[in-house]
Parts: C-alpha cells; sequence; structure tokens
C-alpha cells in the first residue's frame, strides 16, 4: 500500500536540539591548525550557532511539504519517496537516487527542470531519513535496487530510467542488473574506476593523473569510510547523541567535496544535517558502508556518465568502457561529488541529453 507522508516534526524534538545545542561542550583546538586535524573550530562554531539561533526548520518543512511526499513498504522495511509527476503523461520516468551524506534534499533544484519532461520518482534510501533506520542485516545496494524495481511496478511504471551519484550510482547501475528489461538506461554523476594493470591500455596524461589520484584513496582509505565500514554501530551512539558530532561530520564532506566556486548553502547543509539529527540515522545510514561489498557490479543497460572536475574522483573512459556500454561522456570544469545540489542545471541537462538521445536512439533501431 502506497500512503500520502506529510513531514511534521514534533515541537519537543526541535526544543530538544536546541537545548542540546546550547549545552554543547567543546574541545580546543591547537593553534593555526587549520584543517590539519579535521574541521576548523571557528568554522564549526559558527554553523552551530546559526543551527541554533538563525535556522529555521519548519521554514524548511513547509516548504518540503509542497512536494508530494509517499510511503510505503518493500521486503519488511519503511520506504519514503517524493513522486513527481511531468505535465506530460507519456514521459519516461527516472528514479534518482541520493548517497552518503547526503539525502533526497539533494535533487530538490532538479525538480522542476527535469519534471518538464520526465516524471521523478526520487526514494530514501532504507537507513536514512523518512524512511527511517533499518533493523536488519543485508540493506546493500543490490538489495536497494530490488526494492527500487518493486517500488517503480507499484507505480505502475513499465520502462524507466535510473540516476544517481555516490552510493546512488551503486544503486542505479545494480537496478539496471536486476531489472534490465524494464531500465532503459543509467546515468551517474560518480563512476569509481579502479587500476587495472592487466589491461593493456594505452592512457592519456589526465586519465594516468586520475588513476594515481584513485591509487592514492585506495592506499590512504579516507578516516570516515573505514569508520562506517567497520564499526558503524559504534560511530552512531556519538552522532545521535550530540548534534555538533553530527554536524561536524556530515559538514566536513561538503565542505572537501564541493568545487569551491559552487559551494552548498549553510542553509542547505543544515537542512540535511537536522534530515539525519531528527530521524535518528546515524548509525543506520552508516551501516549502508559495512554492508555494501567493495566490488564493481555489472550493469548490462546503456550507461551516461557525468565528470565534474571536484568530485572525489574522477572516472577514466577506457577503464569504465571495459565493464559498461558507455553511450554518453560528459566532463565538466565545474562542480563536485554533490552535482545536483552545486551546478543543477549542468547536470539537469546532461540527464536529459542522455535519454533524449537514447530514446532517439531506439526509436532508429
Amino acid at each position: 500500500m502506497i500512503k500520502p507522508f506529510r513531514v511534521d516534526i514534533p515541537q519537543a524534538d526541535l526544543d530538544d536540539l536546541t537545548d542540546r545545542l546550547t549545552r554543547t561542550r567543546w574541545p580546543n583546538e591547537v593553534a593555526d591548525a587549520g584543517w590539519d586535524y579535521g574541521f576548523p573550530l571557528a568554522r564549526l562554531k559558527e554553523l552551530a550557532e546559526y543551527w541554533r539561533t538563525g535556522y529555521d526548520w519548519r521554514e524548511h518543512e513547509a516548504a518540503l511539504n509542497q512536494l508530494p511526499h509517499f510511503t510505503t513498504e518493500i521486503d519488511g522495511q519503511n520506504i519514503h519517496f517524493v513522486h513527481v509527476r511531468s505535465a506530460k503523461p507519456d514521459s519516461l520516468a527516472l528514479v534518482l537516487t541520493h548517497g552518503w551524506p547526503g539525502s533526497f534534499l539533494e535533487f530538490l533544484d532538479v525538480i522542476e527542470p527535469l519534471s518538464r519532461d520526465f516524471h521523478l520518482v526520487i526514494p530514501s534510501i532504507p537507513g536514512y531519513g523518512f524512511s527511517g533506520p533499518t533493523h536488519e542485516r543485508g540493506w546493500d545496494i543490490t538489495r536497494i535496487a530490488r526494492a527500487w524495481a518493486e517500488l517503480m511496478r507499484r507505480l505502475g511504471y513499465e520502462r524507466y530510467g535510473a540516476q544517481g551519484g555516490d552510493f546512488g550510482s551503486g544503486i542505479s547501475t545494480a537496478l539496471g542488473a536486476a531489472a534490465p528489461e524494464r531500465v532503459v538506461g543509467v546515468h551517474v554523476n560518480y563512476l569509481p574506476t579502479r587500476p587495472d594493470p592487466d589491461a593493456g591500455l594505452e592512457l592519456s596524461a589526465t586519465d594516468e593523473a586520475r588513476l594515481d589520484k584513485i591509487r592514492h584513496l585506495m592506499a590512504n582509505r579516507p578516516p570516515y569510510q573505514a569508520l562506517q565500514a567497520a564499526a558503524p554501530q559504534t560511530l552512531g551512539y556519538a552522532l545521535t547523541d550530540s548534534p555538533v558530532g553530527q554536524l561536524a561530520w556530515i559538514a566536513e564532506r561538503f565542505a572537501r567535496w564541493t568545487d569551491p566556486q559552487s559551494p552548498v548553502s549553510d542553509e542547505r547543509i543544515l537542512t540535511d544535517v537536522s534530515l539525519y539529527w531528527l530521524t535518528a540515522t546515524a548509525a543506520s545510514s552508516a551501516r549502508l558502508h559495512h554492508d555494501t561489498p567493495r566490488r564493481t557490479e555489472p550493469c548490462p543497460v546503456p550507461l551516461g556518465v557525468a565528470v565534474f572536475a571536484y568530485d572525489i574522483t574522477q572516472s577514466v573512459r577506457p577503464l569504465a568502457e571495459r565493464l559498461y556500454d558507455i553511450r554518453h561522456w560528459s566532463e565538466f570544469e565545474r562542480g563536485g561529488h554533490f552535482a545536483a545540489m552545486e551546478v543543477p542545471e549542468l547536470l539537469a541537462d546532461d540527464v536529459r541529453d542522455f535519454f533524449t538521445h537514447l530514446a532517439g536512439s531506439a526509436q532508429e533501431r
């Protein structure tokens, strides 16, 4: 059963948040620390004070409630999603999937341009936001992809496309593998390409530089990723009990993974952090790093790739083409890991180009 959903956070939860922020116990910081030790104290205090005294959740809640929200239960798990239908009844449907530490909020600025030509289904990953915590093992990207296939079936979509970044990229390609007869294509704005010494490929200087960056990351696994993969429950105690801890954990990723020319606003960061805090999903969202295997899954449907200059890594096309049916490849000098929030116009245009050309190719055949 699919049920309408309205965002309505109890006032007691907002009052508790304000109280906890007021009573924050701050650590010290060494002189001239900068970013050498992590998120700078002065910047975090600035963000936390604005969250406590200037940020208005109710304003953002009212704006969110202008969207059509729904919930349904799939495979024993509550699933929240936004469903925006295009004014064109025969439009292709797209399922848009976020990642960590994002949420369905990532796509707010692409809803209007994309819904001109597509029906949009924007779910919250199980364990994230209004989908609520997961309660059992095994919610990896493959299981989530199967849930998305069931969600699209319930909504009556026989054929549809998928788009995502971060975990949303893996979920989208896994959806193409889970339902290849229904998924017309997958567009991603994050596609890790591991070095393959046996590939025998001659790579450009640019691609070699990208591979060096990937090798460095593989040899020096980011601390957040290692901790969430190894001990998400242990981390969850701290983040679920301290709003400033949750703020620092997420805001650092926004600071490090975005294009300095297109930073995500403090308002949008605090709305995203508030969503994690108010739904108590720090631990359950982190479990996705633990439960998802670190291997590349095949995807038999056509793939479109958008590469953004300030993302964590940039894809190497010759390596990607050995694994995927690449039909579309774009390179952008602007934008980072949160492309839908940083450069929504660029991402929306690229998504539209990929699926429009894909439909045209299908008609020609």
